[in-house]
């Protein structure tokens, strides 16, 4: 599984990184922001996207929405991290099928049933996994 991680500290990159790794996921390629973000979607191919909500230029949510208006890449499942707890934020991400939601911090069994979560939607068709 190829896997784009998208946030704009590079620590929390690092970190997921270092959590896809120990979970069998090498695969990974990483941006410090939305824009970056989506200039690497449409050159390559990747099988999931986790993306930060909170980062300039676009945003996490600009960002879902951009992937969901654009038919190369409306299928890609995306996994939301953040610290909102926001129900009308989170409520917006659902709207624009984000694929999963994880609230930070989380911990490795967390990323770990969002992907197991995500890998069954993605074979079935289901989206809105929130965590």
């Amino acid at each position: 599984m190829k896997i784009l991680i998208v946030d704009d500290t590079p620590s929390m990159r690092m970190v997921l990184i270092h959590m896809l790794k120990s979970l069998g996921y090498h695969d990974n390629d990483e941006a410090g922001g939305g824009a970056l973000a989506l200039k690497m979607l449409r050159e390559k191919n990747y099988d999931l996207l986790i993306t930060d909500l909170h980062m300039p230029n676009p945003n996490g949510q600009q960002l879902l929405k951009k992937i969901r208006g654009d038919d190369s890449l409306k299928s890609l499942p995306v996994l939301m991290v953040s610290c909102e707890d926001d129900k009308e934020v989170i409520m917006k991400l659902i709207a624009l099928k984000v694929t999963g939601f994880m609230m930070k911090p989380f911990n490795l069994k967390t990323l770990e049933r969002q992907l197991k979560m995500i890998s069954k939607s993605y074979l079935s068709g289901i989206v809105d996994n929130v965590e």
